[in-house]
């Protein structure tokens, strides 16, 4: 009888990260965390950071507890984190500075002054990305611009789970999922944009070699190796980016399915073949992202549970410590379309007193201001709903068919309310699960990549057999269908 197979997913999310142990056993997964750990940014008087040696030392420290406390012989470890931001390195290898986070204010203007030295309409056709100030593109400008010493002797770019693919084996790659995140990947030609980005003054000698997810990328090497007393640990490239590992991990059946994986940040799409990158999909500014087995995620990044999570924070912060179970249940006794927000506006993009900025939104286009913890909560979620049926609505015109059922996975899975609010204000059947989609997406890609699970669609199989999902139908769409038009109006201001 065949051992069980145990795999290592390092996953590291805008919030927390995570170590989940992937046991895969007779054509069924099972998952357990093993270690968590919060991953806060760092205010510096030159802006604001990642703390990146605390998730090394994370790391390093999960991979010893799935040896020594779980007693496991992992046959593969993979990483995946979120996307856009990036290290520099120099000639040596050693790490430049502090990685910055995208939520810090340089990218502000950015977006302009890309255009004034390239047409926003040739970077969208040399990308085909969704353009948000964030995006590493912006990032590198502005330090073009700030004639940053950083840059000037920069040797390698490498994205956040490159670099810590880098100190685990050696290995300086970007892997193509997250590459393709940067907006300065050229999809069609299926390499950078150098091109574009020798005309924005961004050094391109800085971009490594692109690889496939599904790469055994090498072995675990040094110290980590060392203290956790392995030998021939291989590395293995998930999808990198923590949405591709999570939408490989969607269990559908059919191909005309929509997605959100649900987390700080939604991101809702459908999966492809090939790129769309037309003059339609550039007005409705969609993105066309790496996915695996040779497909793409067309998508939208929406603000996600971000909206919750500031509020959440805020409220700590005043001594008011609540569970996100404790602010839906609030949420449930508000009065339904009391005040609606564009999750998107450029008024919630940074850290900071969320419920504040609710209330500053509200107020600016003549709406109640919520006047309770669940009237901020069910604004923020009966909004993001809305925002999910119209980024549905621009992705059926752009493809030319209609999506059902709709995926929902990832943390924000776990949010009943919202899920069934999506069901009502789409007229669309919701399936969410599994919560842990990044993980099992990133353990299922290293069983692939290993030989020991023979392709995708096996894999999404397993997916089914090991995770029961729940299903919403919609109830009554007739008030959504008002505060729709509502939310259109609002996002046409």
């Amino acid at each position: 009888m065949a051992k069980p197979l145990n795999f290592l997913a390092l996953d590291l999310g805008a919030e927390s990260g995570r170590a989940i142990l992937g046991e895969l056993d007779a054509g069924l997964l099972r998952l357990s965390e093993i270690h968590r750990f919060p991953n806060q940014p760092i205010n510096l008087p030159d802006g604001l950071h990642w703390d990146v040696m605390r998730l090394w030392r994370e790391i390093q420290e999960a991979i010893t507890m799935a040896v020594h406390n779980q007693g496991k012989n992992l046959v593969g470890v993979g990483l995946d984190t979120w996307g856009v931001d990036f290290a520099l390195l120099d000639r040596k290898g050693a790490l430049i500075g502090n990685p910055h986070h995208y939520r810090d204010s340089r990218t502000e203007g950015m977006l302009d002054e890309a255009f004034r030295r390239v047409p926003r309409e040739a970077i969208y056709q040399a990308t085909g990305i969704q353009f948000m100030q964030i995006n590493t593109l912006y990032q590198l400008l502005s330090m073009v611009i700030q004639q940053s010493p950083t840059l000037e002797i920069a040797h390698t770019f490498l994205t956040i789970p490159d670099l810590l693919n880098y100190w685990l084996t050696g290995e300086k790659v970007c892997e193509f999922t997250i590459a393709t995140t940067t907006q300065c990947y050229d999809p069609r030609q299926g390499d950078w944009a150098l091109s574009m980005l020798e005309k924005l003054n961004i050094p391109t000698y800085i971009f490594p070699k692109i690889i496939p997810p599904g790469t055994v990328l090498g072995k675990v090497l040094g110290q980590v190796t060392r203290e956790a007393g392995l030998t021939d640990l291989p590395v293995i490239t998930p999808a990198c980016h923590d949405t591709g590992s999570a939408v490989a991990a969607i269990p559908a059946e059919n191909d005309h399915f929509a997605y959100i994986s649900s987390g700080t940040w939604s991101l809702m799409g459908a999966e492809i073949t090939e790129p769309v990158v037309t003059s339609r999909s550039l007005a409705l500014n969609f993105t066309n992202e790496g996915g695996v087995n040779g497909t793409f995620r067309f998508l939208k990044n929406i603000t996600g549970m971000w909206l919750v999570q500031e509020c959440r924070r805020t409220w700590a912060s005043q001594g008011k410590e609540h569970s996100y179970d404790e602010l839906t249940e609030m949420a449930a006794q508000a009065e339904p379309f009391r005040s609606l927000i564009d999750p998107d506006a450029s008024d919630f993009l940074y850290p900071g007193d969320m419920p504040a900025r609710i209330g500053d939104y509200c107020k600016k286009h003549g709406q109640p201001i919520p006047d309770s913890k669940g009237a901020f909560v069910r604004c923020a979620l009966e909004s993001l709903a809305l925002k999910y049926r119209w980024v549905l609505d621009q992705l059926e015109e752009l493809l030319g068919y209609r999506l059902e059922p709709i995926h929902i996975v990832g943390g924000g899975s776990r949010n009943r309310m919202l899920s069934q609010f999506t069901a009502d204000a789409t007229g669309r059947v919701v399936i969410t699960g599994p919560v842990e989609a990044t993980a099992t997406g990133n353990i299922l890609e290293q069983a692939i990549a290993l030989g020991y699970v023979s392709s995708l669609q096996e894999a999404r199989s397993i997916i089914r057999k090991s995770f029961k999902p729940e299903v919403f139908k919609p109830v009554d769409m007739s008030k959504w269908d008002e505060a729709y038009q509502q939310m259109v109006l609002l996002m046409a201001v």
